[in-house]
């Protein structure tokens, strides 16, 4: 299983970051502006009713189905699963650090099949970029 570990500085408050980061239906328009165009909360009835789930549109058109595993107010850390599509598995993580006087952003994803790592990697390091200038610019 292909385990991808990112994280990056960011110069905003931990409670600024947290606050934009936990609102999961909100990615296009408080976290991670030109990363993802779309964001539209559902629930996700192939499993349970009250999980929530999001449908993302990223800037390179993808579509993807999310379940919201958990927001942890007391970590600051969101836990999503992508569900459907060419991943037969994946979990991820982002967390919030204090650092300094600014924040540090976790994000971990654990993936299958391994062969598609490189491509999710990316993905991950396109978001984390467009968090740092979403969140330093507000």
């Amino acid at each position: 299983m292909a385990s991808i570990h990112q994280e990056v500085s960011i110069a905003a408050s931990p409670e600024q970051v947290w606050d934009a980061m936990r609102d999961v239906g909100a990615l296009h328009t408080r976290l991670a502006l030109g990363f993802v165009t779309d964001c539209r909360m559902a629930t996700d009835e192939r499993a349970d009713p009250a999980v929530p789930a999001r449908i993302v549109t990223f800037a390179n058109g993808m579509v993807v189905r999310e379940l919201i595993v958990d927001v942890d107010d007391a970590q600051r850390r969101v836990a999503w699963s992508a569900v459907g599509g060419r991943l037969t598995h994946h979990n991820a993580s982002s967390q919030v650090f204090a650092e300094g006087t600014g924040s540090r952003v976790v994000w971990i994803a654990d993936l299958l099949p391994n062969e598609l790592a490189p491509a999710v990697a990316g993905m991950i390091e396109q978001g984390l970029r467009a968090m740092k200038k979403t969140l330093e610019s507000s």
